[in-house]
């Protein structure tokens, strides 16, 4: 399977800024009491550190 490089920009993009909204979310309930804003910590974390991975990969790939 091949990906271009636009693609996969975009998905890179997609994940660090959505991963940093749904941190900054899980914060805002932490901070309210909810009990599951860990919840949304976790899991923008989790985006961030994907959309890292992928700005390795593209530096990996060659140049179209």
């Amino acid at each position: 399977m091949s990906i271009s490089p636009a693609r996969l920009g975009t998905w890179i993009w997609t994940l660090i800024y959505g991963g940093l909204f749904v941190v900054a979310i899980g914060i805002a309930l932490d901070r309210s009491g909810a009990t599951y804003g860990w919840t949304f910590i976790a899991a923008g974390t989790v985006a961030i550190v994907a959309g890292c991975v992928l700005v390795w990969i593209r530096s990996r790939m060659p140049e179209p």
